[in-house]
């Protein structure tokens, strides 16, 4: 899209409700023109309805038992290509994560009954988020790969898919899974590695904005912020000076909900294996990725970090601020993960402001801890009125907004190990393909399960209705969704070696400069670029340009 039409279209403010429409009729537009052939296995309408009402929205948090009849009735593909016991005595170790509950605890129950059709065995291998990329990384670099599927975002392709490590899609698995029902970001050259695919989605990341409206709605706040002279009305905010304003304000102030302290945006201050950057990623993309650059983490010539530059000195000085006024975070926000903020502190009703990945969404209606199911709004994430152009060095002063496509989505990879065994190949491929399976993955965005839409299908409101949530409600979150997925000016990060290495360092620098260690923002991303410097240069800086490069299409 065009600057001009893309800053056309951020002035005029449109609503998520009226981008949804426009998203709606180009994908009816698409599918009457031909998007070519339906899957081998098209899902039935009836099927779909019946695994949505496996609890009912409302009917509290899905169970085992839930997670076992949803993998039954979706075991169609299944035995369509696989006889019954054909894997008998095939024994498959996994390793995915154990956060929340979620994750490898629903592909327990996905796989018992692909286990008890196929014949196969699964082991599993747990790990907490913050383990996470350290596991990973001590397997690579110790060519002790002791997995045969693996749980895995696409910022880790570059470690793995890079070093020969991972089996080939096969292509029966290609038409099970229906890869054309992907949104488009998650489509080639996602999930490929020269020119050959490795990955079965299960899930499409982005970060989007969510808020409390019983807190907008509420006519003290709104007095109080006129009369302390707040700037605008009091209203859920749509850029981070706003959010920064409003968080400011509450502080001292009471929940309409619980009566306890009141707060305004959470922050995740401690460090989650790497992950806990993209939150700081949320403050500073709107500043720092301009609409006419594809580039924001690194310069694309040189790999020179521009985490230190006055985008993300912003977003720095920003939490800085917070830390600094007593009662603007929740006590204790300095060891809050973003695993805290978002399900001890926001759904549990704490805290105004959050950005998360589409957990918040589901849960907030299906989990049994969530009492902030019905006064919960969602949007894209906030944008400024200045963007950084690193090409002029100087603020380009202009709306901007840029969503921060955070992780690309949690997929299932199977590794290069089992290529050697036909049978093992097989079952192993099976299984991935069974979790990543059209019917099963609605299901999965619908209710708790660490994962978020990331097909097509998946906007369709009406059977997120028969489900039981609301229409308002359904388009209110996926519209955030779609709205992240399909922005012309999206923050996409880079699928290169090493990605989590550099946001694990970061944390490491911005905990030291959240603690007082450092002289203040400036000094705190200069550390973290210091640090970004040593990273490439110990990789290979050459060839960390072209694969930089290669990720953003240049």
């Amino acid at each position: 899209m065009k600057t001009d039409l893309f800053n056309h279209i951020v002035q005029m403010q449109m609503s998520r409700r009226k981008m949804m429409q426009g998203v709606a009729a180009t994908g009816l537009a698409a599918a009457a023109g031909g998007m070519g052939a339906a899957p081998a296995f098209a899902s039935g309408d009836d099927l779909r309805q019946q695994i949505l009402k496996i609890p009912g929205v409302g009917q509290g948090s899905p169970t085992d038992g839930d997670w076992q009849k949803v993998g039954e009735l979706t075991l169609g593909p299944t035995k369509a290509t696989v006889a019954e016991g054909e894997f008998e005595g095939v024994e498959l170790t996994f390793m995915g994560l154990n956060n929340q509950n979620l994750h490898n605890f629903l592909f327990r129950g996905f796989l018992k009954p692909w286990e008890k059709y196929t014949g196969a065995k699964i082991n599993w291998i747990d790990l907490a988020q913050a383990d996470y990329n350290a596991r990973l990384q001590q397997s690579i670099a110790t060519q002790t790969v002791d997995f045969d599927i693996i749980e895995m975002g696409a910022p880790f392709e570059g470690d793995v898919l890079g070093k020969g490590l991972a089996s080939e899609m096969p292509e029966w698995v290609k038409d099970v899974i229906d890869m054309d029902d992907y949104v488009d970001y998650l489509k080639a050259p996602v999930g490929t590695w020269g020119g050959k695919t490795y990955r079965v989605s299960i899930d499409g990341d982005c970060h989007t904005f969510a808020y409390r409206k019983d807190y907008y709605e509420n006519e003290e706040f709104a007095a109080a912020w006129k009369e302390s002279g707040g700037e605008g009305d009091w209203a859920a905010p749509t850029t981070w000076a706003q959010v920064q304003a409003h968080s400011k304000f509450l502080a001292g102030k009471k929940d309409p909900l619980t009566g306890l302290d009141a707060h305004g945006f959470l922050d995740p201050l401690k460090g989650w294996g790497g992950f806990g950057f993209y939150f700081l990623e949320d403050r500073a993309t709107a500043y720092a990725k301009h609409p006419d650059d594809p580039a924001w983490l690194f310069d694309p010539d040189t790999m020179k970090p521009r985490v230190n530059n006055p985008a993300f000195v912003q977003a720095i000085q920003d939490v800085m601020d917070l830390i600094a006024i007593k009662g603007a975070y929740p006590a204790d926000q300095i060891n809050a993960d973003p695993g805290t903020t978002a399900f001890q502190q926001f759904l549990a009703g704490t805290g105004g402001m959050l950005t998360w990945w589409g957990d918040v969404g589901s849960s907030a209606r299906t989990s049994d801890t969530s009492v902030v199911g019905d006064v919960v709004g969602f949007s894209t994430l906030p944008g400024s009125d200045k963007v950084w152009n690193s090409k002029t060095n100087q603020w380009d002063m202009q709306a901007n907004e840029a969503p921060n496509m955070a992780y690309i989505g949690w997929g299932v990879y199977v590794m290069a190990r089992v290529d050697s065994d036909a049978k093992k190949h097989k079952a192993a491929w099976s299984a991935a393909a069974h979790l990543g399976g059209k019917d099963l993955s609605l299901w999965a965005s619908a209710y708790p399960s660490g994962f978020q839409p990331y097909r097509n299908s998946h906007f369709q409101f009406d059977e997120w209705e028969a489900a039981g949530y609301d229409r308002d409600y359904v388009e209110d979150y996926l519209g955030s969704n779609a709205d992240s997925y399909n922005h012309p000016n999206g923050a996409i990060e880079p699928r290169i070696p090493g990605i989590f290495q550099y946001y694990s360092v970061a944390e490491d620098e911005l905990a030291k400069g959240f603690a007082g260690q450092y002289g203040g923002a400036q000094e705190t991303a200069d550390a973290i670029a210091a640090a970004w410097e040593k990273i490439t240069d110990q990789i290979g800086r050459d060839s960390q340009i072209a694969l930089y490069k290669e990720s953003l299409g240049m």
